[in-house]
């Protein structure tokens, strides 16, 4: 009898051991860095650090697919290392009240920000090269960790010189 208990037993651990592989991180305290307001100041910390430049997340609280893409992507260690090792990410709430400093010096609410940098959707996704200039933006979840990487690399190889996301993407033998 003590047999199958153990046998029971190491079954049920056996059957919850994907779960407890699966490790999550909270993207606020693991994929984003604290921001105090200054994207001048994100900008030096990037170039300091020795990063691409800047990753900037335009989201709101209630925003379904901002929730979708922290559940199911941000809240990856293998994301969060490899975003953070090449570019500094912050999220802005566009809907937020705190001052934001923008690269020109000009300081605004988040909201008001959200409006002079044209964010039409949530989430939207934009990278700035450590020289200030934005290269490239991408409106719209990206919920498979895969894509979301892709995206990444693509911005930080600089193929976004030479081809579109969608060609990026069908090179790396994803999608069509």
């Amino acid at each position: 009898m003590r047999t199958l208990v153990h046998l029971a037993l190491f079954c049920v651990g056996l059957a919850l051991l994907p779960a407890a592989l699966a490790v999550e991180r909270d993207p606020d305290t693991h994929f984003f860095m604290p921001f105090l307001g200054d994207l001048r100041e994100e900008l030096g910390e990037a170039r300091a650090d020795r990063r691409k430049g800047l990753f900037v997340m335009y989201h709101f609280d209630e925003c379904p697919s901002c929730q979708r893409m922290r559940r199911e992507v941000l809240n990856r260690p293998d994301v969060q290392d490899w975003f953070r090792r090449s570019f500094r990410p912050i999220a802005i709430d566009i809907l937020g009240a705190q001052p934001i400093t923008d690269l020109n010096g000009k300081t605004q609410s988040e909201r008001a920000y959200g409006r002079a940098v044209a964010i039409r959707a949530t989430p939207t996704f934009d990278f700035y090269a450590l020289d200030g200039a934005r290269v490239y933006r991408h409106v719209g979840g990206l919920f498979d960790p895969v894509d979301f990487l892709l995206l990444g690399r693509f911005v930080a190889t600089g193929a976004y010189n030479s081809q579109s996301f969608k060609e990026y993407r069908r090179a790396a033998g994803k999608g069509s």
